[in-house]
C-alpha cells in the first residue's frame, strides 16, 4: 500500500470527530468563540435537538470578511498572537472548531465588525463558498444545519431529541455561570429552556456569583452555600460549596472551572470528595461551584481537542487549597445545616396528614433520669453552661394542679434562660430518641445519637491533634469472639489502635481481649465496635495504614460510643449536648452526612396548621 496525504475535506471530518461528538459540543465551541469576541448578550436557539438547526448569535466584536475566509480553515486562530500555547488566555485556541462544523454540515456565518458592513460566508460539507454582503446590525451570528449529514453514521449515535437539548443546555450553563457578565440565553425558538441576565456589580464580586450560580443551581442552594475564597503559592480558589446536609446521589452539580473554562478534572473532583468524606454516606455527593484561578504557564489546556480537560503543574498544590478551602469554610459552618432538611420534613408532614385520618401524638417525657453517667464531656459542658435545675420529677405529672404548676414553671425558666441559644431551650424529649427545644421563633427537633456521634467524633480528633487520646481501663476485660481472620488482622494492627486509645491483644484462636477503650466513649457497645473496625481493616488491607484513613476509624468509635436512640436524658443534659453542638464545627451532620436536627420556624408551623 502506498501512503498519501488525505484530503483536507476528510481530514477535518476525522477531526471533527474528535471535536463534535454531539450537537451539545457545537454549542459550546460556539459560545466560547462568542465570549472570546466579548460578547455581552448570547442566544442560541436549537431545533431537533440541534439535528437540523443550532443558530448562535451574538453582540461580540465581529468579523471582517478576510477574517471570515481565515475562520473557516484549520488551525487559524486569533487568540495565539505569540504563537506561545504555555500562555492562552482564551476558551478557544485550537482554531478547530469552525472548520470541523463545516465539514459535517451546512454552515453560515453571518459577522459585521463596528463601523463596516456584515458579510456572510457559507461551508457544506467542507466546500468553502466566497463571503458575500449580508444584512447584519453588529456582531456574529452562525447557524448549523443538517449537522452530521456528511457523516451520517454519527446521527445513529445521537439520543432524543429532548436528551440532545438537556446536553446543550448544562454546556450553555457552565460557561454563564463562569462568566456573569455575559447574558445567555438557549430555547428552541418556542420556549426558552435557560436565560440569565447580566448580574450587576463588580466583577469577581462573590455575590454576583452566587446570584448566577442560583439562576443555574437554583435557590435552594444559593440558600445553602459557603463563600470559599483561598489562595496558596500564586493558585487562588473562589466559589461556592454547598453544606453537607444539601446532598445528592450523583456528582453532577459539581461544576468546576480553571481560568473561566469549565472542566471535567478526575484531581479536582478527588480534591472535593477528599474535603466532604467526613460528612457524607457513601454513594452522596456535595453541591460546589468552585472556580480555581492560576497562571496560564502552570496549567496546560491543550490536553484534549474539546478542551474539557487540563494537566497542573503542581498538583499537589491545587489539590490541598481546594480540600482546605472547603475544610476551613466547612468549619466556619459550625453547626448549621441546610434549610432543605427543614422543607424535607416539611414536606413528610404534609404527606402524612393527606395519608391517614387523624394524628395520635406520641408519649414523652418532659424530664427524664439518665440510665448511667453520659460519656465524658456532657457533664462539663452542663456545670459550664447551665444553672441546675430540679429534675426529680420524670414523665408526664400527675393531674394535681400543684405539681402541674410546678413543672410548667421549671419548663419557663429553663426556656427564658435558654431561648436565646441557636438552638434553643430543651423542653421535652420524644420517643426516648429525639430532643424537642424551643428557640425564640420557632422549635428544633435533634436526633440525639446522631448529634452527639458528630460531637465524640470531633473531640477524638482534637485530642489526637493534640497528643493522643486518654484511656479507660475496663474494670473487667470484654472477650470478643470473631473470624480468625478478623482477630488476626486486628492483632497485627494493636499498635495502632492503641494510639487511638483502644488497647487490646490476641485470646486464643479467633477472639480478642479489650482491656482499655478511649475514655470520650464512655459506655460504649465494645463488641460492636470491635467487629466494625475489623471490617473497616479489612478493607483497609495492608497497603494502608490506620493514620491514613484515620477518620475512617474515629468515625466508627465515635458511633459506638454516643449516646444511643433509647436512651432516656434529663433536661440538663438535653441542654448540654444543645449547648455543645453550637459550639462544635460541623454539628449539623452526623458522620454519615445525616442530618443532626430540624429547626422549624413559627412560620412554618403556622402552615402546617393552615394559618398561614
Amino acid at each position: 500500500m502506498t501512503i498519501r496525504r488525505l484530503p483536507e475535506t476528510l481530514v477535518n471530518q476525522i477531526a471533527a470527530g474528535e471535536v463534535i461528538e454531539r450537537p451539545a459540543s457545537a454549542v459550546k465551541e460556539l459560545v466560547e468563540n462568542a465570549v472570546d469576541a466579548g460578547a455581552r448578550q448570547i442566544d442560541v436557539v436549537l431545533r431537533d435537538g440541534g439535528r437540523t438547526m443550532i443558530s448562535v448569535t451574538d453582540d461580540g466584536c465581529g468579523m471582517s470578511p478576510e477574517e471570515l475566509s481565515l475562520a473557516v480553515e484549520r488551525h487559524a486562530t486569533s487568540k495565539l498572537p505569540d504563537d506561545d500555547l504555555t500562555h492562552i488566555a482564551t476558551l478557544g485556541f485550537r482554531g478547530e472548531a469552525l472548520p470541523s462544523i463545516g465539514s459535517v454540515s451546512r454552515l453560515s456565518i453571518a459577522s459585521r465588525p463596528l463601523g463596516s458592513d456584515g458579510w456572510e460566508i457559507r461551508v457544506e460539507g467542507g466546500k468553502i463558498s466566497p463571503p458575500q454582503p449580508a444584512a447584519l446590525t453588529g456582531g456574529t451570528r452562525v447557524e448549523v444545519r443538517d449537522l452530521f449529514f456528511a457523516t451520517p453514521a454519527r446521527l445513529k449515535f445521537l439520543k432524543a431529541e429532548r436528551t440532545e437539548m438537556d446536553h446543550a443546555v448544562n454546556a450553555v450553563q457552565r460557561l454563564a455561570m463562569a462568566h456573569p457578565e455575559v447574558a445567555f440565553s438557549i430555547g428552541d425558538g418556542e420556549r426558552t429552556r435557560f436565560t440569565c441576565t447580566v448580574e450587576g456589580g463588580l466583577a469577581g464580586d462573590q455575590d454576583v456569583r452566587l446570584r448566577r450560580l442560583a439562576a443555574v443551581m437554583g435557590r435552594e442552594f444559593s440558600e445553602n452555600a459557603l463563600a470559599i475564597d483561598a489562595e496558596r503559592e500564586h493558585v487562588r480558589l473562589t466559589g461556592h460549596a454547598g453544606l453537607p446536609t444539601l446532598n445528592r446521589n450523583t456528582t453532577k452539580h459539581q461544576y468546576l472551572f480553571v481560568n473561566g473554562r469549565p472542566v471535567t478534572d478526575r484531581l479536582l473532583t478527588g480534591a472535593v470528595r477528599g474535603a466532604y468524606q467526613d460528612f457524607l454516606a457513601r454513594g452522596r455527593h456535595p453541591l460546589v461551584a468552585l472556580f480555581v484561578e492560576i497562571e496560564p504557564d502552570l496549567v496546560d489546556v491543550n490536553v484534549h481537542p474539546a478542551k474539557a480537560e487540563v494537566r497542573f503543574r503542581d498538583p499537589g498544590v491545587v489539590r490541598g487549597l481546594i480540600v482546605g478551602g472547603l475544610r476551613h469554610a466547612l468549619a466556619e459552618a459550625g453547626h448549621r445545616a441546610s434549610t432543605s432538611v427543614a422543607d424535607s420534613a416539611l414536606g413528610a408532614f404534609r404527606h402524612g396528614m393527606g395519608a391517614g385520618a387523624g394524628t395520635r401524638l406520641p408519649p414523652f417525657s418532659s424530664s427524664g433520669y439518665g440510665r448511667g453517667p453520659l460519656p465524658q464531656g456532657l457533664a462539663e459542658v452542663a456545670a459550664q453552661y447551665l444553672a441546675p435545675h430540679d429534675n426529680a420529677a420524670s414523665g408526664l405529672p400527675g393531674l394535681d394542679a400543684a405539681p402541674m404548676g410546678a413543672s410548667m414553671g421549671a419548663v419557663a425558666e429553663v426556656a427564658a434562660e435558654n431561648i436565646d441559644y441557636p438552638l434553643g431551650a430543651a423542653q421535652a424529649q420524644v420517643h426516648e430518641t429525639y430532643i424537642v427545644a424551643q428557640t425564640g421563633d420557632g422549635l428544633v427537633i435533634v436526633d440525639q445519637h446522631a448529634a452527639h456521634e458528630r460531637l465524640v467524633y470531633e473531640r477524638m480528633k482534637a485530642a489526637l491533634a493534640e497528643g493522643g487520646v486518654s484511656r479507660q481501663g475496663l474494670l473487667l476485660p470484654e472477650v470478643i469472639e470473631l473470624e480468625e481472620a478478623a482477630a488476626d488482622a486486628l492483632s497485627d494492627r494493636a499498635h495502632e489502635l492503641a494510639e487511638l486509645g483502644l488497647v487490646l491483644e490476641k485470646f486464643g484462636t479467633g477472639a480478642v481481649v479489650v482491656r482499655e477503650v478511649p475514655a470520650l466513649l464512655g459506655q460504649a457497645d465494645i463488641a460492636g465496635l470491635i467487629r466494625d473496625l475489623a471490617g473497616d481493616i479489612a478493607e483497609l488491607g495492608d497497603a494502608h495504614t490506620l493514620k491514613e484513613r484515620l477518620d475512617d476509624v474515629c468515625s466508627t468509635m465515635a458511633c459506638h460510643g454516643s449516646v444511643r436512640a433509647g436512651r432516656r436524658l434529663n433536661r440538663d443534659e438535653m441542654n448540654a449536648l444543645l449547648r455543645e453542638m453550637e459550639v462544635t464545627p460541623h454539628a449539623g451532620q452526623c458522620n454519615h452526612g445525616r442530618p443532626t436536627y430540624v429547626e422549624l420556624k413559627i412560620a412554618d408551623i403556622e402552615r402546617l396548621f393552615g394559618r398561614r
